[in-house]
């Protein structure tokens, strides 16, 4: 197939992009700098700036190239762990990209025939934050946000709406959990592992947060299959195993070698990560998976991050012996 992948430097688009030209794909990155043309080619799919924000960039990128599958992977995240206290302000290019962006795109598929689009969306702060502590598709989103979390939220169920209720168009949305792995900000050399590593980052309150986590090559494996196949429709894209902070942040802490995380109280975690970060840290829910594994035919190759963190890790560590044997 012909894949057109808005987004393609991300760190979806560049896990992906060598996914699905294994699997024997043509496919196409999209970026906003023609600086970041070297790293799609590199990679191996065919470079094309557009700015996804420009109706006539995108229509005319996508009608150059006429795509079985427009893949929205386009996002203009920076933000770290202590944005977390204005994230919306954080995300607002990426939420005019979910918006106006999505836009963009369904009139791009409309114009030139593309039947099927694959999005990106995001689960678990975004979960209703009562009852049960582990959400399916079906479970609502949640009502009453944090006030700084409001925006990105409504940017979400506006990407989700307009993917699942286009016209004549299979819409898939892939609801990701917190990433891990090569480019994320859980990998070495990473902002939250530098955090942990230096005791920067404690367990706020309760630590009854719940995280579902999902490695990259498990978020490239489960993108590839969704775009190849399965049912319009909503999944989370998410290990096996949900955790309360109170039990990753230690583990984490452990797996690099550092001291357990200090705990502080709620309020105090306010002042340096907002309401928004503590609800992260105390209050949200995680997700199931079992939809993606019965209607995508996926397994995450990682089915817990306590092994997928350790692989991680050891890998660097492994690394670190080997260039110290070679002085």
């Amino acid at each position: 197939m012909k894949i057109f992948i808005a987004g393609a430097t991300g760190v979806v688009g560049q896990a992906l992009i060598p996914v699905l030209v294994r699997r024997g794909h043509q496919v196409i990155g999209t970026t906003r700098s023609p600086e970041r043309v070297p790293t799609i080619r590199a990679l191996g799919a065919h470079p094309v700036v557009m700015n996804g924000l420009d109706r006539q960039s995108v229509l005319s990128a996508v009608s150059g190239v006429k795509p079985d599958v427009i893949v929205h992977q386009m996002t203009a995240i920076a933000a770290g762990v202590k944005a977390l206290k204005y994230l919306d302000r954080e995300f607002a290019q990426t939420n005019r990209l979910r918006t106006q962006g999505t836009t963009h795109l369904l009139a791009a598929a409309h114009e030139n025939g593309t039947r099927r689009i694959v999005a990106q969306s995001f689960t678990g702060w975004p979960n209703a934050r009562e009852g049960g502590r582990i959400k399916t598709e079906k479970d609502p989103l949640d009502a009453t946000p944090p006030r700084n979390m409001r925006q990105t939220l409504n940017a979400l169920r506006e990407l989700e709406d307009r993917v699942l209720g286009a016209k004549d168009i299979d819409g898939i949305v892939l609801r990701y959990g917190a990433f891990y792995g090569p480019g994320t900000q859980i990998a070495p050399g990473g902002e939250v592992a530098e955090a942990i590593r230096h005791r920067r980052m404690p367990i706020i309150g309760s630590g009854a947060g719940v995280w579902s986590f999902i490695h990259m090559v498990d978020v490239a494996q489960a993108t590839a299959l969704a775009i190849e196949g399965g049912p319009s429709g909503v999944y989370n894209i998410v290990d096996d195993e949900p955790a309360e902070v109170s039990v990753w942040l230690p583990e984490l802490a452990r797996i690099l070698g550092a001291k357990l995380p200090m705990h502080v109280p709620e309020w105090l975690g306010r002042l340096a990560i907002g309401e928004s970060g503590v609800s992260m840290m105390t209050r949200i829910r995680g997700s199931s998976n079992a939809k993606a594994k019965q209607m995508l035919k996926w397994s995450p190759r990682y089915t817990s991050w306590r092994e997928g963190f350790r692989e991680v890790f050891a890998q660097r560590s492994t690394s670190r012996s080997l260039e110290a044997a070679a002085r």
